[in-house]
This record gives C-alpha cells, structure tokens and sequence, in this order.
C-alpha cells in the first residue's frame, strides 16, 4: 500500500525503467500503456492519454481522449523481467480531460460500491476466488491446440499430475507480487488446474484475479503451453468456473445479503456469464443451472460450505466463469447483497446437499442463453440503477 511519494522514491532507487499502466476494456479484458519511469511523476499528476475509441467498450467519437491515473497502492514489480532496469505495473484510474470519473471504469465504480457499503451500512464485504483453468499444448506452429497438458483428474499428483510444476511457478510468481494463493490442485478435466485466494476486500480480490490470469498465462507460454480460461474449452468435459466465496463483515447480515443476491441471480447472469459458451457448461458437471441455495450443495447457484470454524462461514457463488469483468461482477454481487440487507429480503427454501434441483417443482432457472440474459438485463431497473451509462 504505497504512497505516491514513495513509489516515485523507489523508481528512482531501485532502477526501474518502464512502467506499465494497466487498465480494463468492458469484457474485463487487461490493457496497458508501458511508460519510461522519468514520466511517472507528470501521469500522477497530469494522467496519461489513450484513444478510448480503439478499446472494447469505450468506443464513442465524442469521448475518445481519455486519462490513466496510475494507484500507488498497487504497485507491483514483474519478477519475469530483468532485474537491472526493472519493469513494474500499476493499475489506474480512467478520467475524462476535466478530472471527472469515466463512467465504464469498473474499477472505479467498484471503489465507489465498497465506500457505499461502508457509508451507507457499516458493512465490509470479503470476497475469496477459485478459479479454474486448462492447460493445452501449442502446435509446431507455436499455435494453441485443444490436446490437454495431461489425462489426469481430480486431486490427482504426479506423475498423472503434469501441471504441478508450471503451478508451483505460478504460486512463487504470485507471492513475488505481494499475492498470497491459499491452494492448488489438478481439476476434474484433463488439463484442468484450479488455484484458490484466501479472502481479501473486493477491490484487492478483483486485483488478484486479474494479475492471477495475466501470470498463468505468462508462465504456461514459458513453458510451451496455452492457458485456457474459457467456460467449456472441452465439449464432453468439466467446464471451468470462477467461484466467488462472498461474506460480510455482520455475520448477522449473511442470509439478508444471499437472498439480495438469489433475487437478483438471474439480472445478472449476463455478466457473471458473458459468452455463448457460457450456457453450455452451466447445468453439467455440477456447475449451477438453478437458483436456489443449500448446505454443501454444488448443484445449487449459492453453496454454503461446511466449516469448522463458524468466524470464515460465507457463501459459494457458483455460476460466474473466468470471462466475465471481475470488477463489474463483484459491484453487481455487492449491491444485490446490500438490497437484500436493505430490505430484509429471506432466502428461499434450502436445497440441501445430496438433493438435485431438478428434482424440485417451482425451483427458477438461470438463463439457458446469452440472449436470454442479455434481455433479462437490459429490463432490470436494478441493473439500470447501477451502470447509468
């Protein structure tokens, strides 16, 4: 958690060359503007102009001339570069000429929901990840290929386990990065690893999951690999998820905040869940095609795990995959949970692990589609509420 006084003090000591401003198009997807660090005073003070009609999203001719503003607070060195004439990345700020917040910035708008919590209910939410993703093999080409890593499955270890080095790296690399991984293991799909974050606050969370991408990507390529983050990579196997263990600082307020969240479940699958693809891994392989909730049920949209300590009780969102825009799905989740905590909103019935919701009459479904959640979206007067552009 760095000032600006002191990441300039430590450019400037330490010999860093290059600084690599990054930043979010609208699908999540990281951007970055790479400046000499004799620059990085004049983008603390003055920003750093992009033309914002190139990037996804953004595009509008009469807005094309936005500005980055690096966040000392997220100041991280690349340990894969050199380490004479280091290269280090912040994440930024987008703002129009005149200083005033830009509208798609999710990361700000992110911000603003967490200091919403706080002001308008005393509340802190923890957010914790699980994020899933496959290993393939690149063609003589060095092209990507759908040929898994390895046949292993789940929780399986060396030899079978192939991707137990290249997850190693991965973790050394994160705690490099001032990033602490919780867990790692090999996934149910060949190929398929999974690495989980302890909790955090949602912005350092959304953080972590972007830089976590960027890294596994980084080290797969090192190693002659593609590292797949797609929905359903592999049509007869386990689709890979991005889990979400979401709790609030009022343990009280937990049921209020997952009813909030079950009640808007369906709004905003369209984020949660932002390609076609998307609908074919939900419903299989125990990833969520109901709404509903239960006790160590992972065929249910929200599980509660078991725990042993009541202090970490929190709940599993289940559907989201590693596609969406973190950022933009963690404001949607916090501020489905503080109408629930608003309103006193109770959760349906539970659904219990060991039972199946396809067993149960009356039980809503998510969205079969991206058409289907894309409409449902576009008539939320909640989703409205909260993306004004």
């Amino acid at each position: 958690m760095y000032t600006e006084s002191e990441v300039l003090d430590y450019v400037n000591e330490e010999d860093v060359k290059f600084v690599r401003l990054a930043f979010f198009d609208l699908n999540g997807v990281q951007k970055n503007i790479s400046i000499m660090a004799d620059q990085l005073k004049s983008a603390f003070n003055n920003g750093v102009s992009f033309d914002a009609s190139a990037i996804y999203g953004f595009e509008s001719p009469e807005k094309s001339d936005l500005f980055l503003y690096p966040d000392p607070t997220t100041l991280s060195v690349l340990p894969w570069r050199p380490n004479t004439g280091k290269v280090v990345r912040m994440f930024c700020a987008i703002k129009y000429s005149d200083g005033r917040d830009y509208e798609k910035d999710f990361r700000t708008l992110l911000k603003k929901t967490v200091e919403k919590a706080r002001k308008e209910a005393g509340l802190e939410f923890r957010i914790g990840t699980e994020i899933e993703f496959y290993l393939f093999k690149l063609d003589s080409e060095g092209e990507a290929t759908k040929i898994p890593f390895d046949n292993a499955g789940y929780m399986d270890i060396a030899p079978e386990d192939k991707g137990e080095n290249i997850r190693r790296e991965i973790c050394f690399t994160l705690e490099q990065m001032g990033i602490q991984p919780e867990a790692s293991h090999h996934e149910e799909g060949p190929g398929q690893n999974e690495i989980d974050f302890h909790y955090s606050d949602a912005v350092s969370a959304a953080d972590n999951a972007a830089t976590f991408k960027w890294i596994v990507r980084t080290r797969a390529a090192n190693q002659g690999l593609y590292a797949d983050f797609s929905p359903k990579p592999l049509a007869e196997k386990a689709g890979s998820g991005f889990h979400i263990n979401l709790s609030c600082s009022d343990s009280e307020k937990n049921k209020y905040a997952m009813a909030g969240i079950l009640k808007h479940a369906d709004e905003i699958t369209a984020y949660l869940n932002c390609k076609e693809d998307s609908y074919k891994r939900l419903g299989e392989h125990k990833a969520p095609k109901y709404i509903c909730w239960g006790k160590e049920n992972r065929l249910a949209f929200i599980r509660v795990p078991a725990v042993t300590n009541p202090a970490s009780q929190r709940m599993e969102i289940r559907s989201a995959d590693c596609e969406c825009n973190i950022y933009l799905v963690l404001t949607l989740l916090i501020n489905a949970a503080l109408d629930g905590i608003k309103n006193k909103m109770q959760a349906p019935e539970e659904i219990p692990g060991g039972k199946n919701p396809a067993d149960i009459n009356g039980i809503k479904l998510l969205p079969a589609t991206l058409e289907e959640a894309k409409k449902i979206a576009e008539k939320s007067s909640f989703i409205k509420e909260i993306l004004d552009f």
